[in-house]
């Protein structure tokens, strides 16, 4: 008889992948917030009328953040899905049971993540991850060439030419994230949200299957064991990651003119394909400081690293700040905050989260919406002796 595994304690976590995921949330402010801010003309997401502060500023975005930090969460998530496969099995449950435990999991991602994007952002990913966990369950089994078979594949696609890519795109923000009143954002996100977590998955099924790889040889949990890979990959993966952006992040910045809508169609989807290696380098240079930090964990690392562990909580008090914040019938300074002064509310917001953590950490509270995810997904089983009392009692 098997015994089903659990989650892994917080006193048990590696240090690298949770501080990957607390750097990863400092990025997923900055790439998102900037999509609120009203302007009269737009590229990448960026207003092109602002000061040339706001202008350096959002090159650097573009450049290290846009298009990087959601394939770092692709390849964390990956690895946490492999890391619960790995506990399941040692704890020797069959297939089957593990497929429904993730398919549970998936489930909680899809109904969270359509509550957040009516209620709270419509630009929420943890629908389009539900959906990579439901069809990704079944790459759990798979050998590793075919891993890297399919990840190679479809990164080919999303490279190939489209207009579709938010790295080139004209176009300011939806009326979806700025709804002029509460009742009357339904309709416009109700019709939006199905299309991003039916379609927006498909950028993540890259970075997702290298994680599961990594996640199956627990290279982020090892690192003194992968020191050249994580090397290798830091390196290149940056240099591909901020290569491949510059052609678009320098007109972003007012370096360059706008290329033309032929031009644009190439250089968006480089910029995006580009950015899954930075995915890739991000997370390994954050595991190589977790591993030289070994022992000598200070204060601020502590609490990083207690944001990774809380995740979902922290990214979803983002989203409470970006409504506030942005929304016409809340603060409605959409008109007001500009690219830097926007970038300055996700450090700040960032920092409020990584407060909370660490606050959370010392009462030894994993956060609201882990408890959630993990009550619905890790289902406790009735034993034989509670089944043996309960048809006692209703004998």
């Amino acid at each position: 008889m098997s015994t089903q595994g659990g989650p892994t304690g917080l006193s048990e976590r590696a240090l690298g992948p949770d501080l990957a995921r607390g750097c990863m949330l400092l990025f997923i402010a900055l790439a998102n917030s900037h999509y609120f801010i009203a302007g009269r003309e737009y590229f990448g997401g960026f207003p092109t009328d602002g000061s040339p502060v706001d202008r350096g500023l959002g090159l650097l975005i573009s450049t290290l953040v846009d298009g990087r930090a959601f394939p770092m969460f692709g390849v964390l998530f990956g690895y946490g899905v492999a890391q619960i496969v790995r506990r399941q099995r040692e704890a020797g449950q069959e297939w089957w049971p593990i497929r429904k435990l993730l398919w549970r999991r998936s489930l909680v991602l899809v109904v969270l993540g359509f509550l957040h994007a009516m209620l709270l952002y419509i630009g929420d990913i943890l629908a389009a991850y539900g959906v990579l966990l439901f069809l990704g369950v079944w790459a759990l089994r798979w050998k590793d060439r075919w891993l890297f078979l399919v990840a190679a594949i479809v990164l080919v696609l999303t490279a190939l030419p489209s207009g579709d890519s938010l790295a080139g795109s004209s176009d300011g923000p939806d009326p979806s994230m700025l709804p002029a009143t509460f009742f009357g954002q339904f309709p416009d996100r109700l019709v939006v949200q199905p299309f991003i977590a039916g379609l927006g998955w498909i950028g993540f099924v890259t970075p997702f299957l290298i994680g599961l790889w990594a996640g199956r040889r627990r290279i982020l949990e090892r690192p003194a064991e992968h020191l050249t890979l994580l090397r290798t990959t830091a390196l290149l993966g940056l240099t591909i990651a901020i290569l491949g952006a510059l052609p678009m992040s320098l007109v972003v910045g007012g370096v360059l003119t706008r290329p033309s809508d032929h031009a644009v169609t190439i250089l968006g989807p480089l910029h995006d394909a580009t950015g899954v290696f930075g995915g890739f380098g991000y997370a390994a240079l954050i595991v190589l400081i977790a591993h030289r930090l070994g022992d000598r964990q200070g204060p601020v690392t502590v609490a990083i690293a207690a944001v990774g562990q809380r995740s979902l909580t922290c990214y979803l008090a983002q989203s409470v700040i970006w409504a506030a914040v942005f929304t016409p019938y809340l603060l409605d300074l959409s008109d007001t905050l500009t690219t830097t002064t926007t970038a300055l509310l996700a450090v700040a917001t960032w920092l409020a989260t990584v407060l909370l953590a660490d606050r959370m950490r010392r009462a030894n509270y994993r956060g609201p919406f882990e408890l959630l995810i993990r009550r619905i997904t890790y289902q406790p089983k009735r034993t034989a002796a509670t089944r043996s009392r309960n048809s006692g009692s209703r004998a």
